[in-house]
């Protein structure tokens, strides 16, 4: 049996996302998305619930966010869910849960989907130089 680890998510962004380079060859996109719940609760109201994401992506794909993806963009994420540790500038150790943007479709209720194609998956990583 295989296990997988993948998440989907749908929503809006956030933030522009923030965007490092490593060298000649490495690049970091950051950035947030929030996605929506609604339900009735026992009284019958209808609640809305927002969740903030952390999503990452790297190297290619962030290429991708980088020409695709601004502020309120409404878009479908595929990614896998990662955690990683470090230490801040108190020497406090902190954790984090980030969703790894592998790709992405660039939503538009107005006039449909517009699926970004050109994403490879170049999932090399080297998050250990961060001071986040």
């Amino acid at each position: 049996m295989s296990i997988k680890n993948k998440v989907q998510l749908v929503g809006h962004v956030g933030q522009a996302p923030e965007l490092k380079t490593f060298g000649d060859s490495g690049k970091l996109a950051k950035f947030s998305l929030a996605t929506n719940e609604s339900y009735k609760d026992k009284n019958g109201q209808w609640v809305e619930n927002t969740v903030w994401h952390k999503l990452v992506a790297w190297n290619n794909v962030a290429d991708l966010i980088e020409k695709h993806i601004e502020k309120g963009t409404y878009v479908l994420i595929e990614g896998k869910l990662t955690h990683r540790t470090y230490t801040d500038k108190e020497n406090i150790k902190r954790y984090i849960t980030e969703v790894e943007v592998l790709k992405f479709i660039k939503l538009d209720k107005k006039s449909g989907s517009i699926p970004v194609t050109e994403t490879t998956q170049d999932t090399t990583s080297n998050d250990d130089d961060l001071p986040f």
